[in-house]
C-alpha cells in the first residue's frame, strides 16, 4: 500500500467504526438517539465517503482531505453544543424542557406519537460523561490528526 493511501484508509476505518459504535449502541443496547445524536453521525458519513472517494481517485486528495479535517472539527463543535444542551447551559428545540404552553389537542397529538429521545436527557452516561461529551475530543482529535498528517506531507516528511 502506498503511503498516500494510508490517511484516507485510516479516515474510512475510523468513520466506519464510529458509525458501527453508534448503531450498536442504538440497536444492540436500545439507546435511543436524539436529533443531535443523529446529526453527529452525518460528519462521519461524509468523512467516510470523502475518504472512499480519495481511495478511488487519489488525485482528489489534495482538495478533499482538508474538507475531512473541517468535517471532523465541525462535528466536534456540534458535540460541544450537544453537551451544552445536556448540561442545560442553553435550550434546544429538541429539549424536553422547551417551556411552551400546550393545550389539550397538542397534548393528545403528542401522546399519539411514539416517544422521541430528548436532547437534554442523555441516553447513557458514566460519571456524568455522555457520548456527546466523548465525541468532543474524539472528533477534534481526529481533525487535528488528519491536519497534522496533511501538514507533514507538505513538509516532505
Amino acid at each position: 500500500m502506498k503511503n498516500a493511501a494510508r490517511l484516507p484508509l485510516f479516515v474510512l476505518a475510523v468513520s466506519v467504526a464510529a458509525l458501527a459504535f453508534a448503531l450498536t449502541a442504538e440497536y444492540g443496547f436500545g439507546l435511543k438517539p436524539c436529533v443531535l445524536c443523529l446529526v453527529q453521525r452525518v460528519p462521519f458519513v461524509l468523512a467516510g465517503l470523502a475518504a472512499g472517494l480519495v481511495l478511488a481517485l487519489p488525485r482528489l486528495g489534495r482538495w478533499v482531505m482538508p474538507l475531512v479535517v473541517l468535517t471532523f472539527l465541525v462535528n466536534s463543535g456540534i458535540a460541544v453544543y450537544h453537551v451544552g444542551v445536556e448540561q442545560k447551559w442553553w435550550a434546544s428545540s429538541c429539549s424536553g424542557s422547551a417551556g411552551q404552553a400546550l393545550d389539550v389537542t397538542d397534548l393528545a397529538a403528542m401522546m399519539s406519537k411514539p416517544a422521541e429521545a430528548q436532547c437534554d436527557e442523555p441516553a447513557w452516561q458514566w460519571h456524568g460523561i455522555t457520548m456527546a461529551a466523548l465525541n468532543v475530543p474524539f472528533s477534534a482529535g481526529l481533525g487535528l490528526m488528519v491536519l497534522a498528517a496533511l501538514l507533514r506531507r507538505k513538509d516532505g516528511r
